[in-house]
C-alpha cells in the first residue's frame, strides 16, 4: 500500500476499480483495510470484491500528507509481509505504491527506498534500478547520490559489471536475446574527446570488453537522442550513467505509464514512477495510471518467467 499518509491508498483504490486488471491477475492488497475502505468511500468506489491482507497497522492519528514514524513503520511492514507471502508461494509478483524515505528513517529503518530494503530481505547482493516505459528499458549505473559522486562512478569495471548484469537479467525477464545501448556521460558522448575523457577512458573500453564476451552492446551514444531511439524500439535496453539522465528521459517520454523494476531480485517487483505526493494526499486528485502500469507489468513478467 505504500506510505499510508501518501497517495498510495488512493491510487491503489482507483487502479483496482479498473476491472481489466482482473483479466491478467488476481490482485491482493497488502495494507490497512479500514484506511483503504475510507479512501474508497471518499472516492465513491468499492473494494468489496478485492482481497486485502489486512495488517491493521495504521493508527487513527495518521493524517494524509503528514509523514511520521507510524507511517514509516506501516509501509515497512507491508514490504516485509510481501516478501513473506512470496516465500510461501502465496503471491507471484509485487507491485509497490510509493514510500517515504524520511518516514522509514523515523521508524528506524536505514534504507533509502524499496530497492535496498527488498534486496536486504531477499539476501540479494547484486541488483539494479531500472525503468520500463513501453519499448524503452533503462538501467541506472547509480541511483540516489549527488551528481558529483555519480560521475566518479563512471568507471570501466562498474560499467562492465552492469552491462553483463543487465544483459543477463533483462534477457531472462523478456525470454529473448537483447540488444543494449550505452549512453555517454558528456554532451554528444564527448564528441571525440572535445567535451570530456570519460567516454574514451572508461565507457568505450567497457563496451569493447563486453562485445568480446559476446554481448550485443553498442555506444556510447549521445545521451540527448539514445533514449528516444530506445523508446522507438531500436534497442531493448539503454544503460544510463546517472539517475536523472535516465529519469528525465523516461518521465518525459512516458510519464504515468513507466514502471520502476528492480533487477536482480529473486521475486518480480514493479513500482510506480513517482513519489508519495504528500501535497495532494487525501484530496482525491492523484493519477493512478502508473499504479495500473506497475500491476500490469508485474503480472506480465510473472506469466512469462
Amino acid at each position: 500500500m505504500g506510505d499510508p499518509a501518501g497517495i498510495g491508498p488512493e491510487i491503489i483504490t482507483k487502479a483496482l476499480a479498473d476491472s481489466s486488471l482482473n483479466e491478467i491477475c488476481r490482485p491482493l492488497i497488502i495494507g490497512d483495510a479500514e484506511l483503504l475502505r475510507k479512501n474508497a468511500a471518499a472516492l465513491g468506489l468499492s473494494l468489496a470484491n478485492v482481497e486485502i491482507h489486512d495488517l491493521k497497522n495504521v493508527p487513527d492519528t495518521v493524517m494524509p500528507g503528514i509523514e511520521s514514524a507510524d507511517t514509516g513503520r506501516a509501509s515497512a511492514q507491508y514490504i516485509e509481509t510481501a516478501v513473506e507471502l512470496w516465500r510461501n508461494s502465496e503471491i507471484d509478483a509485487v507491485a509497490t505504491a510509493p514510500i517515504s524515505k524520511m518516514a522509514l528513517s523515523l521508524a528506524g529503518y536505514a534504507f533509502p527506498g524499496h530497492t535496498e530494503f527488498l534486496a536486504e530481505l531477499t539476501n540479494t547482493r547484486e541488483f539494479a534500478m531500472s525503468f520500463f516505459a513501453e519499448n524503452l528499458r533503462v538501467v541506472l549505473l547509480s541511483t540516489h547520490i549527488s551528481l558529483r559522486n555519480a560521475i566518479d562512478l563512471v568507471k570501466k569495471d562498474q560499467l562492465v559489471k552492469l552491462i553483463k548484469f543487465s544483459n543477463a537479467t533483462i534477457a531472462q525477464l523478456l525470454k529473448k536475446e537483447i540488444k543494449i545501448a550505452v549512453a555517454g556521460l558528456n554532451p554528444h558522448a564527448s564528441e571525440g574527446g572535445m567535451f570530456g575523457s570519460e567516454e574514451a577512458d572508461e565507457i568505450i573500453p567497457a563496451i569493447r570488453e563486453c562485445q568480446n564476451a559476446g554481448i550485443d552492446v553498442h555506444g556510447p551514444f549521445s545521451p540527448d537522442t539514445i533514449f528516444l531511439r530506445g523508446f522507438r524500439g531500436e534497442f531493448d535496453a539503454v544503460i544510463s550513467c546517472y539517475h536523472d539522465q535516465a529519469t528525465i528521459a523516461v518521465k518525459s517520454l512516458s510519464f504515468g505509464n513507466s514502471v520502476n523494476v528492480t533487477l536482480g531480485l529473486p521475486l518480480i517487483r514493479a513500482s510506480v514512477d513517482h513519489g508519495t505526493a504528500f501535497d495532494i494526499a487525501g484530496k482525491g486528485i492523484a493519477e493512478e495510471s502508473s499504479m495500473k502500469a506497475a500491476v500490469r507489468l508485474a503480472a506480465e513478467l510473472a506469466q512469462i518467467s
